[in-house]
Protein backbone atom coordinates (compact mmCIF):
# COMPACT_ATOMS: atom_id res chain seq x y z
CA UNK A 1 0.00 0.00 0.00
CA UNK A 2 0.86 3.34 -1.17
CA UNK A 3 0.32 6.28 1.26
CA UNK A 4 -0.16 9.21 -1.11
CA UNK A 5 -1.47 12.24 1.58
CA UNK A 6 -1.92 12.67 5.03
CA UNK A 7 -3.96 16.12 6.31
CA UNK A 8 -4.72 17.59 9.52
CA UNK A 9 -7.55 19.71 10.93
CA UNK A 10 -5.93 22.39 13.79
CA UNK A 11 -7.96 23.87 15.75
CA UNK A 12 -7.55 27.18 17.26
CA UNK A 13 -8.28 28.91 20.87
CA UNK A 14 -7.17 31.61 22.91
CA UNK A 15 -9.39 32.38 25.48
CA UNK A 16 -11.53 29.81 27.82
CA UNK A 17 -15.71 29.50 28.60
CA UNK A 18 -14.44 32.25 31.74
CA UNK A 19 -12.08 34.63 29.65
CA UNK A 20 -9.11 32.95 30.76
CA UNK A 21 -6.05 32.67 28.44
CA UNK A 22 -5.00 29.20 27.40
CA UNK A 23 -2.12 30.14 25.17
CA UNK A 24 -0.10 33.21 24.22
CA UNK A 25 -2.23 35.83 22.90
CA UNK A 26 -1.09 37.10 19.61
CA UNK A 27 0.70 40.60 18.60
CA UNK A 28 -2.83 41.22 16.75
CA UNK A 29 -4.90 41.13 20.17
CA UNK A 30 -2.46 42.73 22.56
CA UNK A 31 -3.80 46.29 22.17
CA UNK A 32 -6.35 46.92 25.02
CA UNK A 33 -8.01 49.98 23.04
CA UNK A 34 -8.28 47.47 20.00
CA UNK A 35 -10.04 44.79 22.44
CA UNK A 36 -12.19 47.25 24.47
CA UNK A 37 -13.31 48.88 20.62
CA UNK A 38 -14.51 45.61 19.45
CA UNK A 39 -15.90 44.40 22.60
CA UNK A 40 -18.14 48.36 22.13
CA UNK A 41 -18.95 46.88 18.76
CA UNK A 42 -20.28 43.43 19.90
CA UNK A 43 -22.58 44.73 22.90
CA UNK A 44 -23.93 47.72 20.23
CA UNK A 45 -24.69 44.55 17.15
CA UNK A 46 -26.51 42.36 20.47
CA UNK A 47 -28.79 45.33 21.40
CA UNK A 48 -29.63 46.34 18.06
CA UNK A 49 -30.31 41.91 17.49
CA UNK A 50 -32.77 42.78 20.59
CA UNK A 51 -34.40 45.79 19.08
CA UNK A 52 -35.23 44.18 15.84
CA UNK A 53 -37.27 40.81 17.70
CA UNK A 54 -38.58 43.50 19.89
CA UNK A 55 -39.78 45.81 16.11
CA UNK A 56 -40.57 42.06 14.39
CA UNK A 57 -42.93 40.76 17.43
CA UNK A 58 -44.93 44.44 18.08
CA UNK A 59 -45.14 43.78 13.58
CA UNK A 60 -43.22 46.72 12.74
CA UNK A 61 -40.51 44.63 10.84
CA UNK A 62 -40.60 41.56 8.58
CA UNK A 63 -39.43 37.98 9.50
CA UNK A 64 -35.46 38.00 10.96
CA UNK A 65 -32.96 35.99 11.67
CA UNK A 66 -31.08 36.99 14.29
CA UNK A 67 -27.24 36.20 14.98
CA UNK A 68 -27.66 36.04 18.76
CA UNK A 69 -23.96 34.21 19.98
CA UNK A 70 -21.85 34.68 17.01
CA UNK A 71 -21.08 37.90 17.84
CA UNK A 72 -17.10 37.33 18.30
CA UNK A 73 -17.46 35.54 14.61
CA UNK A 74 -19.02 38.46 12.78
CA UNK A 75 -16.73 41.32 14.75
CA UNK A 76 -13.50 39.29 14.74
CA UNK A 77 -14.02 38.65 10.57
CA UNK A 78 -14.77 41.77 9.62
CA UNK A 79 -12.02 43.62 12.12
CA UNK A 80 -9.42 42.40 9.15
CA UNK A 81 -11.28 43.42 6.02
CA UNK A 82 -10.21 46.69 4.72
CA UNK A 83 -12.67 49.07 3.59
CA UNK A 84 -12.22 47.83 -0.45
CA UNK A 85 -12.83 44.69 0.80
CA UNK A 86 -16.34 42.62 -0.35
CA UNK A 87 -17.74 40.93 1.88
CA UNK A 88 -20.95 37.97 0.77
CA UNK A 89 -23.36 37.00 3.66
CA UNK A 90 -26.28 34.76 4.41
CA UNK A 91 -29.36 36.79 6.23
CA UNK A 92 -27.40 36.27 10.05
CA UNK A 93 -24.32 38.66 9.66
CA UNK A 94 -26.33 41.99 10.83
CA UNK A 95 -22.96 42.43 13.18
CA UNK A 96 -20.60 42.12 10.88
CA UNK A 97 -22.39 44.56 8.76
CA UNK A 98 -22.62 47.13 11.04
CA UNK A 99 -18.69 46.99 11.39
CA UNK A 100 -18.73 47.33 7.61
CA UNK A 101 -20.49 50.54 7.83
CA UNK A 102 -24.07 49.56 6.84
CA UNK A 103 -25.78 51.81 9.11
CA UNK A 104 -28.50 50.85 11.18
CA UNK A 105 -31.59 52.47 9.24
CA UNK A 106 -30.42 50.71 6.18
CA UNK A 107 -30.67 47.47 7.70
CA UNK A 108 -34.06 48.08 9.32
CA UNK A 109 -35.34 49.12 6.01
CA UNK A 110 -34.02 46.37 4.43
CA UNK A 111 -35.97 44.17 7.10
CA UNK A 112 -38.92 46.22 6.76
CA UNK A 113 -39.45 45.29 3.01
CA UNK A 114 -37.60 48.06 1.55
CA UNK A 115 -35.07 47.52 -0.84
CA UNK A 116 -33.60 51.29 -0.36
CA UNK A 117 -32.25 49.70 2.75
CA UNK A 118 -29.99 47.62 0.54
CA UNK A 119 -28.32 50.60 -1.08
CA UNK A 120 -25.35 51.10 1.26
CA UNK A 121 -24.09 54.56 1.94
CA UNK A 122 -20.66 53.17 3.28
CA UNK A 123 -20.28 49.46 2.41
CA UNK A 124 -20.48 50.50 -1.77
CA UNK A 125 -18.60 47.18 -2.84
CA UNK A 126 -20.29 44.89 0.05
CA UNK A 127 -23.16 42.74 -1.45
CA UNK A 128 -26.10 42.71 -0.04
CA UNK A 129 -28.00 40.11 2.15
CA UNK A 130 -28.23 36.32 0.09
CA UNK A 131 -31.34 34.54 1.41
CA UNK A 132 -30.91 31.12 -1.63
CA UNK A 133 -28.46 28.95 0.69
CA UNK A 134 -24.73 28.96 -0.75
CA UNK A 135 -25.29 30.73 -3.40
CA UNK A 136 -23.61 33.33 -2.25
CA UNK A 137 -21.00 30.98 -1.98
CA UNK A 138 -20.61 31.05 -6.03
CA UNK A 139 -20.29 35.09 -6.25
CA UNK A 140 -17.46 35.06 -3.77
CA UNK A 141 -15.13 33.54 -6.17
CA UNK A 142 -16.64 35.41 -8.77
CA UNK A 143 -15.69 38.58 -7.04
CA UNK A 144 -12.14 37.08 -6.38
CA UNK A 145 -11.90 36.22 -9.71
CA UNK A 146 -11.94 39.42 -10.45
CA UNK A 147 -9.75 40.77 -7.94
CA UNK A 148 -6.94 38.62 -9.40
CA UNK A 149 -7.67 39.46 -12.83
CA UNK A 150 -7.21 43.22 -12.29
CA UNK A 151 -4.34 42.61 -9.87
CA UNK A 152 -6.02 44.24 -7.03
CA UNK A 153 -4.93 43.77 -3.30
CA UNK A 154 -8.34 42.74 -2.35
CA UNK A 155 -10.09 40.16 -0.76
CA UNK A 156 -13.37 38.88 -1.05
CA UNK A 157 -15.12 37.30 2.51
CA UNK A 158 -17.45 34.64 2.11
CA UNK A 159 -19.98 33.99 5.11
CA UNK A 160 -22.32 31.49 5.55
CA UNK A 161 -23.65 28.85 8.27
CA UNK A 162 -23.35 25.08 8.33
CA UNK A 163 -26.28 23.88 6.44
CA UNK A 164 -24.71 26.04 2.99
CA UNK A 165 -21.79 23.52 3.72
CA UNK A 166 -24.00 20.94 2.42
CA UNK A 167 -24.92 22.47 -0.25
CA UNK A 168 -23.58 22.14 -4.10
CA UNK A 169 -23.00 25.80 -4.79
CA UNK A 170 -20.61 25.81 -1.53
CA UNK A 171 -18.71 22.59 -2.69
CA UNK A 172 -18.28 24.23 -6.47
CA UNK A 173 -17.27 27.67 -5.05
CA UNK A 174 -14.31 25.85 -2.78
CA UNK A 175 -12.77 23.42 -6.15
CA UNK A 176 -13.27 26.71 -7.84
CA UNK A 177 -11.59 29.22 -5.81
CA UNK A 178 -8.79 26.07 -5.14
CA UNK A 179 -7.86 25.77 -8.31
CA UNK A 180 -7.57 29.43 -9.79
CA UNK A 181 -5.95 30.00 -6.14
CA UNK A 182 -8.39 33.39 -5.21
CA UNK A 183 -8.16 35.53 -2.89
CA UNK A 184 -11.29 34.32 -0.75
CA UNK A 185 -12.04 33.68 2.56
CA UNK A 186 -14.70 31.26 3.53
CA UNK A 187 -15.99 31.49 6.52
CA UNK A 188 -18.71 29.17 7.92
CA UNK A 189 -20.41 29.66 11.13
CA UNK A 190 -21.22 25.99 12.79
CA UNK A 191 -23.40 26.76 15.24
CA UNK A 192 -24.69 23.06 15.28
CA UNK A 193 -28.19 23.72 13.64
CA UNK A 194 -29.58 24.18 10.10
CA UNK A 195 -33.06 25.25 11.24
CA UNK A 196 -33.83 21.91 13.14
CA UNK A 197 -31.68 19.89 10.96
CA UNK A 198 -28.37 19.29 14.30
CA UNK A 199 -25.35 19.38 13.04
CA UNK A 200 -24.88 15.25 13.20
CA UNK A 201 -27.40 14.95 10.84
CA UNK A 202 -25.79 17.00 8.21
CA UNK A 203 -22.51 15.55 7.40
CA UNK A 204 -20.69 12.52 8.37
CA UNK A 205 -17.33 14.88 8.59
CA UNK A 206 -15.99 15.34 12.06
CA UNK A 207 -15.11 18.82 11.47
CA UNK A 208 -17.08 21.44 8.48
CA UNK A 209 -12.89 22.49 8.05
CA UNK A 210 -12.14 19.45 6.56
CA UNK A 211 -13.93 19.83 3.24
CA UNK A 212 -11.42 22.07 2.50
CA UNK A 213 -8.94 19.14 2.02
CA UNK A 214 -11.08 17.82 -1.25
CA UNK A 215 -10.54 21.52 -2.69
CA UNK A 216 -6.70 21.45 -2.21
CA UNK A 217 -6.71 24.51 -0.05
CA UNK A 218 -6.47 25.25 3.93
CA UNK A 219 -8.90 24.60 6.13
CA UNK A 220 -9.17 25.45 10.47
CA UNK A 221 -11.31 24.96 12.82
CA UNK A 222 -11.30 27.76 15.15
CA UNK A 223 -13.60 28.77 18.52
CA UNK A 224 -16.19 30.83 17.21
CA UNK A 225 -17.18 32.39 20.63
CA UNK A 226 -13.62 33.57 21.00
CA UNK A 227 -12.87 36.74 19.33
CA UNK A 228 -9.03 36.80 19.66
CA UNK A 229 -8.88 33.74 18.45
CA UNK A 230 -11.25 34.39 15.13
CA UNK A 231 -9.72 37.70 14.10
CA UNK A 232 -6.41 35.93 14.46
CA UNK A 233 -7.27 33.35 12.25
CA UNK A 234 -8.76 35.66 9.40
CA UNK A 235 -5.79 37.96 9.78
CA UNK A 236 -3.58 34.81 8.92
CA UNK A 237 -6.14 33.76 6.07
CA UNK A 238 -6.43 37.37 4.80
CA UNK A 239 -3.03 37.85 4.73
CA UNK A 240 -2.64 34.53 2.66
CA UNK A 241 -5.44 35.37 0.36
CA UNK A 242 -3.18 38.98 -0.33
CA UNK A 243 -0.16 37.36 -0.70
CA UNK A 244 -1.17 35.45 -3.90
CA UNK A 245 -1.45 32.31 -1.62
CA UNK A 246 -5.16 31.19 -2.24
CA UNK A 247 -8.31 30.80 -0.14
CA UNK A 248 -8.80 29.47 3.15
CA UNK A 249 -11.86 27.73 4.94
CA UNK A 250 -12.85 28.73 8.01
CA UNK A 251 -15.02 26.82 10.27
CA UNK A 252 -15.97 28.89 13.02
CA UNK A 253 -17.64 26.44 15.75
CA UNK A 254 -20.48 28.71 17.76
CA UNK A 255 -24.07 27.89 19.17
CA UNK A 256 -27.00 29.30 17.28
CA UNK A 257 -28.83 31.42 20.84
CA UNK A 258 -31.78 32.01 19.03
CA UNK A 259 -34.87 30.19 16.81
CA UNK A 260 -33.61 30.32 13.27
CA UNK A 261 -35.68 32.93 12.82
CA UNK A 262 -38.92 34.59 14.07
CA UNK A 263 -41.34 32.23 12.07
CA UNK A 264 -39.20 29.51 14.03
CA UNK A 265 -39.90 27.95 17.25
CA UNK A 266 -36.39 26.15 18.84
CA UNK A 267 -37.76 24.37 21.55
CA UNK A 268 -40.17 21.75 19.78
CA UNK A 269 -36.36 20.67 18.84
CA UNK A 270 -33.93 21.93 20.62
CA UNK A 271 -33.05 20.49 24.47
CA UNK A 272 -33.26 23.30 26.99
CA UNK A 273 -30.57 22.02 29.06
CA UNK A 274 -28.51 22.08 25.85
CA UNK A 275 -29.11 26.10 25.27
CA UNK A 276 -28.68 26.05 29.18
CA UNK A 277 -25.05 24.91 28.40
CA UNK A 278 -24.46 27.07 25.00
CA UNK A 279 -24.89 30.54 26.76
CA UNK A 280 -21.83 29.64 29.39
CA UNK A 281 -19.85 29.40 26.30
CA UNK A 282 -21.44 32.85 24.78
CA UNK A 283 -18.73 35.31 23.25
CA UNK A 284 -19.45 38.81 25.16
CA UNK A 285 -19.29 37.63 28.55
CA UNK A 286 -15.71 35.83 27.80
CA UNK A 287 -14.70 38.61 25.98
CA UNK A 288 -15.63 41.19 28.90
CA UNK A 289 -14.52 38.33 31.31
CA UNK A 290 -10.86 38.74 29.84
CA UNK A 291 -10.92 42.56 29.56
CA UNK A 292 -11.73 42.59 32.95
CA UNK A 293 -8.95 39.96 34.42
CA UNK A 294 -6.63 42.60 32.56
CA UNK A 295 -7.49 45.37 34.14
CA UNK A 296 -8.91 47.62 31.47
CA UNK A 297 -12.61 47.71 31.45
CA UNK A 298 -14.40 48.42 34.69
CA UNK A 299 -18.47 47.59 35.60
CA UNK A 300 -18.70 51.15 35.28
CA UNK A 301 -17.73 51.75 31.86
CA UNK A 302 -20.41 48.93 31.57
CA UNK A 303 -23.34 50.26 32.65
CA UNK A 304 -22.25 53.53 30.43
CA UNK A 305 -21.65 51.19 27.25
CA UNK A 306 -25.24 49.65 27.62
CA UNK A 307 -26.77 53.15 27.98
CA UNK A 308 -25.23 54.21 25.00
CA UNK A 309 -25.80 51.27 22.85
CA UNK A 310 -29.52 51.72 23.95
CA UNK A 311 -29.45 55.15 23.11
CA UNK A 312 -28.31 54.28 19.64
CA UNK A 313 -30.39 52.17 18.72
CA UNK A 314 -33.41 53.68 19.71
CA UNK A 315 -32.38 56.89 17.35
CA UNK A 316 -32.24 54.46 14.08
CA UNK A 317 -35.44 52.80 15.23
CA UNK A 318 -36.94 56.24 15.46
CA UNK A 319 -35.64 57.53 12.22
CA UNK A 320 -36.98 54.16 10.63
CA UNK A 321 -40.49 54.39 12.34
CA UNK A 322 -40.77 57.87 10.68
CA UNK A 323 -39.65 56.92 7.59
CA UNK A 324 -41.72 57.06 4.30
CA UNK A 325 -43.10 53.67 3.16
CA UNK A 326 -42.11 52.62 -0.25
CA UNK A 327 -44.60 52.86 -3.19
CA UNK A 328 -45.52 49.87 -4.62
CA UNK A 329 -43.95 50.41 -7.44
CA UNK A 330 -40.44 50.04 -5.48
CA UNK A 331 -40.72 46.20 -6.23
CA UNK A 332 -39.87 47.05 -9.62
CA UNK A 333 -36.91 49.15 -9.33
CA UNK A 334 -34.01 47.47 -8.10
CA UNK A 335 -33.80 44.67 -10.33
CA UNK A 336 -33.12 45.78 -13.70
CA UNK A 337 -31.05 48.68 -14.94
CA UNK A 338 -32.94 48.61 -18.25
CA UNK A 339 -36.33 46.85 -17.29
CA UNK A 340 -37.63 44.44 -19.99
CA UNK A 341 -40.85 45.59 -22.09
CA UNK A 342 -43.29 43.44 -19.72
CA UNK A 343 -41.89 44.35 -16.34
CA UNK A 344 -42.06 48.09 -17.34
CA UNK A 345 -45.99 47.55 -18.48
CA UNK A 346 -46.70 45.99 -15.03
CA UNK A 347 -44.88 48.48 -13.21
CA UNK A 348 -46.69 50.97 -15.19
CA UNK A 349 -50.23 48.83 -13.91
CA UNK A 350 -48.32 49.12 -10.12
CA UNK A 351 -48.23 52.62 -10.41
CA UNK A 352 -51.54 53.33 -12.07
CA UNK A 353 -53.11 51.24 -8.91
CA UNK A 354 -51.19 53.46 -6.28
CA UNK A 355 -52.48 56.90 -8.03
CA UNK A 356 -56.39 55.12 -7.72
CA UNK A 357 -56.01 53.78 -3.74
CA UNK A 358 -53.97 56.91 -3.02
CA UNK A 359 -57.43 58.74 -4.13
CA UNK A 360 -59.35 56.62 -1.77
CA UNK A 361 -61.15 54.61 -4.75
CA UNK A 362 -60.73 51.19 -4.19
CA UNK A 363 -59.94 49.00 -6.92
Amino acid sequence: MTIVGRFEIESRQYLDVQGRSVQEIPESARDPRLLVALYRQMVLARTFDQKMLALQRTGQLGTFASGLGKEAIDIGVASVMREDDCLLITYRETAAQLARGVSMLEMLLYWGGDERGSNYAAARKDFPVCITIASHCCHAVGAAYAMKLRGESRVAVCMSGDGASSKGEFYEALNGAGVWKLPVLFVVTNNQWAISVPRKLQSAATTLAQKAIAAGIPGIQVDGNDLIAVRQVALEAAERARAGQGPTLIEAVSYRLSDHTTADDASRYRDADELAAAWQREPIGRLRNYLLGIQVWSRSEEEALLKSCLDEVQRATDAYLAHPSPAPAQMFDHLFASPPTALAAQRGQALARGQVDAAGHAG
